[in-house]
């Protein structure tokens, strides 16, 4: 084990190439994940786009690709909880609470709501994690309640873990 940590150091440290393929390769990775999350939130615009079209003039403007991409078509595999409540916060008007999450769901996907011993708890979860997909954002409303949204569009490169804290107050993940 000694022999390994001691080839490991004498490797990084005699050789500045070895360092120098390390750094760029980070740096790559770090553009990169910038851009997936970059491409992530125009993909969400662009569906909150169609989505919004398609509540306007009808679903039948939208072609049976797009019905699928959006969630609005009869599929025939059982849609997944994570798609139901990435739509119920892109059709959402307003941030919701996990609670106005659960009553959407009991609406619109009553089987896929029936299967879950902790509804909130499932919410909360699927919500946290399309926040750090870039997908949402959560924050605390103006009663000090963490709410998530859509995430259309980037508010500001200083904001890319999608939380935000109005001012005087903290948010924690």
């Amino acid at each position: 084990m000694n022999s390994t940590i001691a080839v490991q150091t004498i490797a990084t440290t005699t050789l500045p190439h070895v360092q120098e393929v390390l750094r760029t390769a980070e740096e790559e990775l770090a553009g990169l994940l910038g851009q997936r999350a970059a491409i992530m939130k125009r993909i969400g615009t662009i569906k909150q786009m169609l989505a919004g079209l398609a509540d306007l003039f009808g679903d039948s403007v939208l072609s049976d690709e797009l019905r699928i991409a959006l969630d609005r078509g009869v599929s025939d595999r059982r849609k997944g909880f994570t798609r139901a409540c990435r739509q119920i916060l892109m059709e959402s008007q307003s941030p919701l609470h996990p609670r106005q999450g659960c009553e959407e769901l009991w609406r619109k996907f009553p089987e896929l709501a029936g299967r879950h011993k902790d509804l909130g708890a499932s919410v909360t979860t699927v919500f946290h994690r399309l926040v750090a997909y870039g997908e949402a954002r959560c924050f605390l409303n103006d009663r000090g309640v963490r709410v998530w949204e859509w995430r259309a569009e980037a508010k500001s490169s200083s904001d890319e873990s999608g939380l935000v804290a109005t001012p005087g107050q903290s948010l924690q993940q």
